[in-house]
């Protein structure tokens, strides 16, 4: 599924042209395939002679889903079959219910967020569609609370409160989380002579281990211990501030905490990491994940989003994963941020009949582990629900198993604005590539993060985080 690691889009909806190109195209997408037409099956068993299914939440499948009479209704997503948890499960719900029918329409992840908004405006949109939380602000306004018990949900999914509005209500939770780990090339791992033994679990130890895996030829470097040229310091320094306790944003939840001592403490961690340890630079190339899938980087951070890139286009690569290492043995406030792909939304414009479908559904999504098996697999994150956290299956899985112990110690600020990245990234480059100083660097992404954020709503998740009064 596109972006799952939590790469930040901005939200660039033409209000011109792109907006009445995307206007004529819906009448395409929706004006077809959301009928309560009479054609079709009907059923009249409610029996279906299941099992209930569920811990908390639970779903009986042994009843007529809108009184059995023939339905059709559409799911809009950006992903695809094997990309897209919900379309394995929509085959396995209309199969029990064969009056239902449930349309997919995959509309690229471009045009998405232009097409998917203009649609909900009207009668005929989608009565389910993927939602994405990083654009929460663009569809909440169209999205159905959940008919399901608040309570239940936090009973069976342990990040589930940090989606309830003031009311208590939820439009989506997380289905499966992702954080960062480090990757690391195991035929590189045992040519230095390392073994398990010798992952690290604190960076002082990380930089010894990144020394023994990086090779020189004379003043040239050959082999990087570590790399994380590119991107990766848009994610890596919000791991970092949040393991010395600092937090993303204000206290208030409104504004950006970029400039401040804890960021320069770790930005010129960071560089002496390629300048005084020597264990990568600026030079070897500018793209980590190339780099290490072509051989020539021994470690990187990354989300789980990696392993699929990895299985895509390095597939040789022979290389495991291990939990990022923190800077002391002691627990830190947070071991780094997390992320999660949300469940499906609702609708709330569309008919009476289809929203009692649809919320049918998303219950019987949210009662049933396969549903989460499937996302755990496609989506290669780590399970929301707390039943299948300690799954034998699950963590047979590098990634899963790196990120079960700490997953209580991960924190998520909410969908924060892509400045905090894009402007982070900005950061780096000026420090490390244009010879700014750190204090510049900072100063000036502060700047361009408070002049973004100044006409948004954005309200930081922080508060909400079980272990948030041990911050600084």
């Amino acid at each position: 599924m596109k972006a799952y690691e939590d790469v930040r889009r901005d939200m660039k909806i033409n209000k011109g042209i792109a907006v009445a190109v995307a206007a004529l195209s819906i009448v395409g997408l929706a004006a077809c395939g959301n009928s309560n037409a009479a054609s079709g099956t009907t059923d009249t068993k409610a029996d279906k002679g299941l099992d209930v299914i569920g811990n908390t939440i639970t779903y009986d499948p042994n009843h007529l889903v809108n009184d059995g009479k023939p339905i059709q209704l559409e799911y809009w997503s950006w992903g695809s079959k094997g990309t897209d948890p919900v379309y394995k499960m929509i085959e396995s719900y209309t199969k029990t219910y064969p009056n239902v029918t449930i349309k997919t329409v995959n509309v690229s992840w471009d045009d998405y967020w232009t097409k998917l908004p203009l649609a909900l405006k009207g009668k005929n949109g989608p009565a389910v569609f993927n939602i994405h939380n990083s654009y929460d602000a663009l569809i909440r306004p169209y999205a159905a609370d959940y008919d399901i018990d608040t309570k239940s949900l936090e009973s069976d999914y342990s990040t589930a409160s940090v989606h309830e509005d003031e009311n208590g209500k939820v439009k989506y939770i997380d289905s499966v989380i992702n954080t960062g780990n480090i990757y690391y090339n195991k035929t590189l791992w045992s040519e230095a002579g390392l073994t398990d033994a010798d992952i690290p679990t604190t960076w002082d130890e990380f930089i010894q281990v990144a020394q023994k895996l990086t090779k020189t030829d004379g003043s040239k470097m050959t082999q990087a211990g570590f790399n994380f040229n590119g991107d990766a310091y848009s994610a890596i320094y919000q791991g970092l501030n949040y393991q010395k306790g600092e937090l993303l944003f204000s206290e208030d939840g409104k504004k950006a905490n970029y400039n401040n001592d804890v960021t320069k403490e770790n930005m010129q961690f960071l560089k002496d990491l390629y300048d005084k340890y020597k264990v990568g630079s600026v030079d070897f190339g500018n793209d980590y994940t190339q780099s290490f899938g072509n051989g020539q980087s021994a470690m990187i951070y990354a989300w789980g989003h990696m392993e699929g890139t990895l299985k895509e286009k390095y597939p040789d690569i022979d290389y495991g994963v291990f939990a990022t290492p923190t800077f002391s043995e002691d627990t830190p406030f947070a071991y780094d941020r997390y992320n999660g792909e949300s469940t499906p939304g609702v609708n709330k414009n569309q008919s009476k009949e289809q929203q009692a479908v649809a919320q049918d559904f998303i219950k019987y999504l949210l009662a049933n582990d396969d549903y989460i098996r499937e996302a755990v697999s496609e989506l290669n994150s780590f399970p929301a629900k707390t039943s299948l956290q300690n799954d034998k299956d699950i963590l047979s899985k590098p990634v899963m198993a790196a990120i079960q112990p700490r997953v209580d110690r991960l924190i998520w600020p909410g969908p924060a604005p892509s400045t905090v990245e894009s402007s982070g990234t900005t950061a780096f480059q000026n420090v490390f590539q244009n010879g700014m100083s750190i204090d510049k660097a900072l100063k000036e992404a502060q700047g361009q993060m408070d002049t973004d954020m100044k006409s948004s709503d954005f309200t930081s998740m922080e508060s909400k985080y079980a272990y948030f009064d041990e911050h600084k």
